[in-house]
């Protein structure tokens, strides 16, 4: 474990921002990250925990350690007539997890295929997409106290899961390092289709009966069809959250905008689609200096290249500006910034 200096983070975020990280090391097991938490009193300096850094906006050089998790490893540790319990290690790859999942032929996390970032990283924000968040198949994950250096277990009601919200947000946000994750996944298939272009997608093939993997790899078209490659084009996926109103509000919005889409929560919310109300405030394809929003998904904001991380956040702010000026919604980033 080699601790380095000024180590610019370019390569580590799929925005692609150029800053420099005054200490950076690279952890490969639990037991690494128990003897950084100890031997360095982390809970006493200012630190940076990264995983595939595609939920994150680097705004400027970080005076403190980045610690960057290769934690590797997957494998079923349980299993009963209906189920198979996997758990993996924080640092792999999220959707290599999907596709192992999807190759064993067990359900749950189809409908989260090719999402970015790492394993650790997705209880964070309780990711979802198409229907299906991690809340639904997630059993307990085991994370590192950082002022202890004990090894700890979390379990599904104790990680608090929220709408792209959980413990770690919140109450326990730099208190914990995950690095590992238990997901309980179905042999029995309750495919979810109804979300999105899903059913058309499968129908354009000629899938009448689709199993598990025709569902992951139409997701796997669509999401590449609507959403740029980090590779070629900085971004880091939706960069806002859904909104979600309360359903008085949104009548008032439907009859100034008829065609406003949402769809009922509990609680009396409805959520409204944060891309819509950005392209009807002509936000979608409109290129502001090295950045933008995205001509094919109004929600992605994108590094032409050279873009600061202050170039972006300032963008971010002027959509988030228009967007509550014309409908009174408040927009909410996704993206952690730093």
């Amino acid at each position: 474990m080699i601790i380095y200096q000024n180590i610019s983070l370019k390569p580590y975020n799929t925005f692609g921002i150029d800053v420099k990280a005054q200490q950076f090391v690279e952890v490969n097991t639990i037991e690494e990250v128990q003897v950084l938490c100890s031997t360095f009193i982390l809970h006493e300096r200012k630190f940076l925990i990264l995983g595939g850094g595609s939920n994150i906006l680097l705004t400027k050089d970080f005076d403190g350690m980045v610690i960057k998790m290769n934690l590797k490893g997957m494998d079923a540790i349980r299993e009963d007539e209906n189920h198979v319990w996997i758990k993996a290690l924080s640092g792999e790859i999220w959707h290599d997890f999907v596709t192992f999942c999807v190759d064993k032929n067990l359900s749950g996390v189809e409908n989260l295929s090719l999402i970015p970032g790492c394993v650790g990283a997705a209880p964070m924000q309780n990711i979802g997409a198409y229907g299906a968040e991690i809340k639904d198949t997630f059993e307990e994950l085991f994370a590192i106290e950082i002022e202890s250096s004990k090894l700890v277990k979390f379990t599904n009601a104790e990680c608090k899961f929220g709408y792209r919200e959980s413990i770690f947000k919140n109450e326990a946000k730099n208190k914990y390092i995950i690095v590992a994750v238990t997901f309980k996944l179905s042999k029995t298939p309750k495919l979810n289709t109804q979300y999105g272009a899903i059913q058309e997608t499968l129908g354009r093939k000629g899938i009448t009966e689709p199993k598990i993997k025709d569902i992951s790899e139409a997701i796997i078209e669509i999401r590449s069809s609507k959403l740029p490659d980090p590779k070629v084009l900085g971004n880091s996926g939706s960069f806002f959250k859904n909104p979600e109103i309360p359903a008085s509000q949104y009548q008032v919005l439907k009859e100034k905008f008829s065609e406003i889409p949402g769809y009922p929560l509990e609680n009396n919310l409805v959520k409204v689609p944060a891309g819509w109300l950005i392209e009807q405030c002509g936000w979608k394809g409109k290129k502001v200096g090295n950045t933008g929003s995205h001509k094919d998904q109004a929600l992605v904001l994108v590094n032409y290249g050279g873009a600061t991380g202050d170039e972006i956040y300032q963008l971010a702010m002027a959509i988030q500006g228009s967007v509550q000026e014309k409908f009174g919604i408040k927009i909410s980033p996704e993206v952690n910034l730093v």
